[in-house]
């Protein structure tokens, strides 16, 4: 019997289907604004100065072409039979630098914008020379070009472009091109304009710049293999902020945090911005938008250690201030809207906090701004004198811009009225005060120059006197539902408020002034204290005077996706906390009364 050859010994990986590695080669790139940027790429690579990017329709047929005043090609043959052995691989060894491409494969991804390439170019030898290659086609043609072509550099053209991708704009091309080619475009000194004849637009494409300030002292970044650059920002939180990766100035990766090495804070923050070139990567040669995980990766891993930590300090610092922020913002929308629910609801039943008495900014309108400083004839008091009669520039000015702020807090004109109660239990027989606040556009109370006259709109009572900022109601004998309605009257302006009466022969229990825990104090301040395991929301803490807040708990969370649901969600703490803490003499259903009414108006002034 003949013996069986044994598969055994050594040799060399080879192709077996030529065609069939480029097809799988070409049909790698699947992003065709990454494959315009290789066309551009390889422009800068030619040294041009001018790149021209058209996209137009031309009889019928959308097309793409890419103009340079490069050096231009002297040997297409070479370029067609040599992909994946590109010359400016050898070009790179012999010590040039400021060359991005190696692969040899940059043309074939014109497979994703388009059928057919022709691309045109005159070398350095003056011979204007012409290459076509199809799409699917093994083949390609090259041929001289008799007619004359004006200048030397290349021109490629694309055409028909993939039903596809002809939504790409010039907008969108140079946005790519700005963050893709950001570093490759400053260092070259390159131009790059695009001309969309469709949308009849001429567009420039500039380096991107990075906002938030710039961070100086970052640790020197060293790695044993190659040169690694950083340059980040410090901004204001935001999804879209990123750190891209690049190398040799071409963008690799938009966000560094896409690498699960680099995916967690500081790099998924969102305050830092910028890039981080590394010269020494290894790309993935069909895409070029992915790294190869080598020893080359792990060496830059390594060398990022110092300045991860470093950024680290700087984001959980720049958080906590924003936080502060945020939480001064909230306590102050707060104490507004508790402010303004205080004005409408009844002044003898919510008389526990100095919102009323105690807090001179609320005693004129309960906006929280003060104006009684303010001179009542308007105008501007006279800078004082320095010694020898001369006058003081620096008091001049101080006084002059003191005299402008007066003068734009003036009020303006009646825009609108709020009536003080706007509800109220009462009494048969019982008498009460109401007011109406003249106010005009941004909530500044009017004080002169107003005429307001009352009525009972509906059900019974007395008013006394009918005009003026106050009256004072007396009920009828009889229980049922009064409605009283002020009007108020300047020149042709008019603004109207109603409040709404309820007459009844029996009242809830009156507050007792000394039994609530924060009578007089004024509102209480709000910290965070996180405890995810238990259910509390909130507690108060009468000896520190504040709100704890369980920023662990799930509703806090869920709150915390929506600024606005957020701000609402500390508000129907604060209205549990105060009601529970002022009145403890309450059932359980009376405080739910009092939670209800306290919390329906207060989120009406919530924005």
């Amino acid at each position: 019997m003949r013996k069986q050859k044994k598969d055994t010994g050594t040799g060399r990986l080879k192709i077996g289907d030529n065609w069939n590695a480029i097809t799988i080669i070409a049909l790698s790139q699947t992003n065709p604004l990454k494959a315009i940027a290789e066309f551009a790429e390889n422009s800068i690579d030619a040294k041009a100065r001018n790149i021209q990017i058209i996209k137009g329709k031309h009889r019928g047929e959308h097309y793409l072409r890419v103009i340079d005043d490069g050096e231009g090609i002297d040997d297409f043959k070479y370029v067609a039979t040599h992909i994946a052995d590109s010359i400016k691989k050898r070009l790179k060894s012999e010590g040039i630098a400021g060359i991005q491409g190696e692969f040899g494969i940059g043309l074939l991804s014109f497979w994703t914008v388009g059928e057919e390439l022709v691309l045109t170019s005159t070398g350095k030898e003056g011979i204007t020379r012409r290459m076509r290659l199809v799409k699917n086609n093994p083949g390609y043609s090259i041929a001289p070009v008799n007619a004359l072509f004006g200048n030397r550099g290349s021109e490629l053209l694309i055409q028909p472009i993939l039903p596809g991708i002809r939504q790409l704009n010039g907008e969108k091309i140079q946005n790519y091109l700005a963050s893709e080619l950001r570093d490759r475009i400053s260092k070259s000194g390159v131009n790059i304009s695009i001309i969309d004849r469709t949308a009849r637009k001429q567009l420039t494409v500039r380096p991107r710049q990075f906002t938030g300030r710039l961070l100086h002292n970052l640790p020197e970044i060293k790695s044993p293999i190659g040169d690694i650059y950083c340059e980040l920002y410090l901004s204001e939180p935001k999804p879209e902020h990123a750190v891209g990766l690049y190398r040799f100035g071409t963008r690799v990766l938009p966000s560094i945090a896409s690498l699960d090495r680099f995916n967690a804070s500081p790099w998924t923050s969102g305050y830092i911005e910028g890039i981080i070139d590394v010269s020494f990567l290894q790309l993935t040669p069909g895409t070029r938008d992915g790294i190869i995980f080598d020893a080359s990766y792990d060496s830059f891993c390594e060398s990022m250690a110092e300045v991860t930590a470093l950024l680290s300090e700087i984001v959980s610092e720049q958080e906590k201030t924003e936080e502060e922020k945020t939480s001064r913002n909230i306590m102050q929308k707060v104490k507004k809207a508790l402010r303004e629910a205080f004005l409408i609801l009844p002044r003898e039943e919510y008389n526990w906090l100095d919102i009323h008495t105690g807090d001179r900014a609320t005693q004129g309108d309960g906006t929280g701004s003060s104006r009684d400083s303010e001179p009542a004839s308007g105008h501007r008091p006279e800078p004082a004198t320095a010694a020898g009669g001369a006058t003081s520039e620096a008091i001049a000015k101080t006084a002059e811009k003191a005299a402008q702020k007066a003068f734009f807090e003036y009020p303006g004109p009646l825009y609108g009225l709020l009536m003080s109660p706007s509800s109220a239990i009462m009494g048969v027989s019982e008498k009460k005060k109401f007011r109406a606040i003249a106010r005009d556009r941004n909530k500044r109370q009017i004080n002169s120059g107003v005429d307001t006259k009352w009525k009972i709109k509906e059900g019974s009572g007395t008013l006394d006197p009918p005009e003026g900022e106050i009256v004072e109601f007396t009920a009828p004998d009889e229980p049922g539902i009064s409605i009283i309605e002020a009007t108020a009257f300047q020149d042709d302006a008019t603004a109207a408020a109603e409040s709404v009466i309820t007459v009844t022969d029996q009242l809830m229990p009156k507050k007792d002034s000394s039994a609530g825990l924060m009578n007089k104090k004024g509102l209480p301040g709000y910290t965070y204290r996180k405890a995810p395991g238990e259910l509390w929301r909130s507690r108060f803490d009468l000896e520190k005077y504040v709100i704890v807040i369980n920023n662990g708990h799930a509703d806090f969370i869920f709150a915390s996706k929506n600024n606005t649901r957020k701000l609402k969600y500390i508000l129907r703490l604060y209205s549990k906390e105060l009601i529970l803490g002022n009145f403890p003499e309450l059932s359980k259903e009376e405080l739910l009364e009092r939670m209800i009414e306290l919390t329906l108006y207060t989120e009406e002034h919530i924005r």
